[in-house]
């Protein structure tokens, strides 16, 4: 093989690995490989000077926004008021689709968070992709009453 083929088959393969470096190192704003998200959840609040409880139902919400990509979904851990660990609601990494959402439900029979409950959910991706959405929705009804409300997850452990 000729030096100037050689030095043109070196040129090319530094091109396709700079241009691999570059497309996967999340330069784009707002794209991630993964994070941790911490989203609060209240198994109830309180109501009435006497500080009576009011019981919620929590859905924890995961959104793949990614319309072209999926990612992989990797602990989902509910805390209570105290930051004392309660359940882990994966045995095993669940994969998400593009624009595909999975749910987890706390019955509002289940006081164990409190009202300062939360959830950590970890995700991660082997490409740059649109972060999900990861939100709790609370709805509790008593004596004909009825109050609902969400509850958005922040970043806390952002990829590298």
């Amino acid at each position: 093989m000729s030096k100037a083929i050689q030095s043109f088959l070196a040129v090319l393969i530094f091109a396709a690995l700079t241009a691999t470096t570059v497309a996967e190192d999340c330069s784009t704003p707002g794209l991630s490989r993964g994070q941790s998200i911490y989203v609060p959840a209240y198994s109830h609040i309180y109501s009435g000077n006497n500080e009576r409880p009011f019981l919620m139902t929590v859905t924890l919400s995961i959104r793949n926004i990614d319309p072209e990509h999926s990612i992989t979904v990797t602990a989902v851990d509910y805390y209570e008021t105290q930051g004392k660990f309660l359940t882990a609601y994966l045995d095993s990494a669940v994969v998400l689709g593009p624009l595909e959402s999975l749910r987890y439900v706390v019955p509002e029979k289940d006081t164990s968070g409190g009202s300062g409950a939360n959830f950590m959910v970890d995700w991660e991706s082997d490409r740059c992709v649109n972060p999900p959405i990861v939100e709790s929705i609370m709805i509790g009804t008593q004596m004909q009453q009825g109050l609902s409300f969400t509850s958005r997850g922040r970043v806390v452990i952002p990829s590298e």
